[in-house]
């Protein structure tokens, strides 16, 4: 049971009650405590600016390369994960996640490679130790361009 301390201390005082499994007797505890709240202001916002399709020679025409700059508000983040999906943002295809150092602005650019031409869903998620933020997008990538 917790009820007010009857001196000049405004802090709760704090009463427990155990059983003694040996004697049947109870054991009193009086006491006071405390707490403190650390908060964190966390990653705010997460927004995809740009995305831009880097232009291959042939011979590396296996993959097309799409270049994300993201930014973000808030706390800075230190890793950042990137999940393809179907159009509908249902069937995830591939996952990514790297480790980020930013030190000033969040301003990134992120790399990924698609296989094939198609319609992809992009979420980013940017994180740190106490907060994660999201942004989606849709993107078509055609053989090497995306729009």
């Amino acid at each position: 049971a917790t009820e007010p301390s009857s001196d000049s201390d405004s802090s709760p005082t704090v009463e427990s009650v155990e059983d003694n499994p040996d004697g049947g007797c109870h054991i009193y505890r009086n006491g006071y405590y405390g707490s403190g709240i650390d908060v964190v202001e966390g990653i705010l916002e997460v927004n995809i600016i740009q995305m831009t399709s880097i232009q291959m020679t042939e011979s590396q025409a296996e993959n097309s390369l799409v270049d994300f700059v993201v930014t973000c508000q808030g706390s800075l983040p230190t890793d950042v994960c990137t999940v393809v999906s179907d159009p509908t943002c249902q069937v995830s295809k591939s996952m990514v996640c790297d480790p980020v150092v930013i030190t000033d602005e969040c301003l990134l650019t992120i790399r990924r490679a698609f296989e094939e031409p198609g319609t992809y869903c992009i979420n980013i998620t940017l994180g740190d130790d106490t907060s994660q933020a999201l942004a989606s997008a849709l993107i078509s990538v055609n053989g090497g361009e995306s729009r």
